[in-house]
């Protein structure tokens, strides 16, 4: 019963890439573009999009500001809910403020305090959950009926699919701008597909590829077995906590099928080794799940080739983790 209620709110629109193009535009008025490095692997040229330089320190900013100016004042006024475990909830709670709206925010109990501190300090309202026992999805579906507020899932929405592609139509402007073959490949990480689904509309002739910690790998196989295939029971312990999530939604699933898109699967010791490596060779601090794509590359599993674009989606990491993670 909770998921037919923050679907209700998605069930009237598909994502579209004029919807992106519209995104694109919104974020271009705001926000300057994030960095896209280019580094030689193997002999090849790889674009590597810095999403961990936002000021949220993540893409999710993209999509937050595209949902909530898509909205109007009436429902403005009554203001939103959200729920994740850091990353949506700041890029909601930076919009939110930018907006003059209230915004409340669902997060696990074991989000880290880095997030949630910046969620606060964003002056947005924070609700705990324990993230293996109870729904995030029910608790701010009740919280949204009861205050008459609008539900902004992390994923599960075609304004947020719509402003997370965004990243693509930057990316493949500043590829083309740097003198690089367009986009043949996406490697994106992958926790609820949105960011993904958004670049599979933004790079309609790029090839995509998803990537997911090991355990919780929902997405690739479901794309394997062309339908949606939740986490299995007692998913192994990850540091990517922006990439839980233990079931895809139809919108984003439906995006990747249709563009045939793959997944890959990374163990946490590669992801560490990609943390590493962004740090050293790109002077760049990228949180766990924001380093599954890079993670790929360097393990191996995606293979480099001109035109290949990486994104690095976030930034936000907990201080004592990090520290561990590159020593």
């Amino acid at each position: 019963m909770f998921r037919a209620i923050p679907r209700a709110v998605t069930i009237l629109r598909q994502p579209t890439r004029a919807g992106v193009r519209d995104a694109a535009a919104k974020v271009a008025a705001i926000l300057p573009p994030t960095p896209l490095y280019v580094v030689t692997i193997d002999g090849v040229a790889v674009a590597m999009k810095a999403e961990s330089l936002q000021p949220i320190g993540a893409f999710k900013i993209r999509g937050a500001w595209h949902r909530l100016t898509a909205m109007d004042e009436e429902a403005r006024a009554r203001g939103v809910v959200a729920f994740s475990s850091g990353n949506h909830a700041q890029g909601v709670a930076w919009a939110a403020k930018r907006l003059g709206m209230a915004a409340t925010i669902v997060m696990p109990s074991d989000a880290p305090r880095a997030k949630r501190e910046a969620t606060l300090a964003l002056g947005a309202e924070v609700v705990d959950y324990d993230r293996m026992s109870e729904s995030r999805e029910l608790i701010a579906a009740r919280l949204a009926e009861a205050r008459g507020a609008t539900l902004v899932p992390s994923f599960d929405d075609p304004w947020i699919i719509e402003g997370q592609g965004s990243v693509g139509i930057e990316a493949a402007e500043q590829m083309a701008a740097a003198g690089l073959p367009p986009c043949t490949r996406a490697v994106i990480p992958c926790g609820g597909g949105g960011l993904a689904a958004g670049v599979a509309l933004a790079l309609k002739d790029a090839a995509i590829t998803v990537v997911e910690p090991e355990g919780w790998d929902d997405m690739r196989r479901s794309l394997e077995a062309s339908w949606i295939e939740p986490v299995g029971p007692n998913p192994p312990p990850t540091a990517c906590d922006a990439l839980q999530t233990k079931e895809v939604s139809p919108l984003t699933f439906d995006v990747l099928s249709r563009r045939d898109a793959t997944g890959k699967a990374v163990s946490e010791a590669e992801v560490r080794a990609a943390q590493r490596w962004a740090a050293e060779r790109l002077r760049l601090v990228v949180e766990p799940g924001g380093a599954v794509a890079l993670a790929a590359l360097l393990a191996g599993k995606v293979m480099p080739e001109p035109g290949l674009l990486v994104i690095l989606s976030g930034g936000n990491v907990d201080v004592d983790a990090y520290a561990r993670a590159i020593a």
